[in-house]
């Protein structure tokens, strides 16, 4: 099992910054990646960055490439996302996720996710 403890968050201005943290806990070692999601009332999750384990490659949603940066410390087993020029378009519930590898003692038939943290963009 892997366990996700979530940082950050809160109330800011349209235009400006916030920065998330997640920690991962437990059978860190079936990490295969870290990423961040969001989600509003009733709607589907949407990606919004990720980062693979081991060779560091990043991914971004296309609502957020080029504002936000996803970045990890695989000793800490932490991911963060500094978020910049913030819409009021980006309010929502952030979700730490990640993804197991599929080997014999990791494989899970489930993705890990932790408990949310609310950003709050205002106009």
């Amino acid at each position: 099992q892997v366990h996700l403890a979530e940082f950050g968050g809160g109330q800011v201005q349209a235009g400006g910054s916030l920065r998330l943290s997640c920690a991962a806990s437990g059978d860190t070692m079936c990490i295969s990646s870290m990423a961040w999601y969001r989600q509003l009332p009733g709607e589907e999750r949407e990606l919004v960055a990720g980062i693979i384990h081991g060779s560091g490659r990043t991914y971004y949603g296309d609502s957020v490439e080029g504002r936000f940066t996803i970045s990890g410390d695989e000793i800490k087993n932490t991911v963060y996302l500094q978020m910049g020029s913030l819409r009021p378009e980006d309010t929502a519930t952030y979700y730490c996720n990640v993804r197991p590898t599929d080997t014999t003692h990791c494989y899970v038939p489930y993705d890990y996710w932790g408990q949310g943290t609310q950003v709050t963009v205002f106009p």
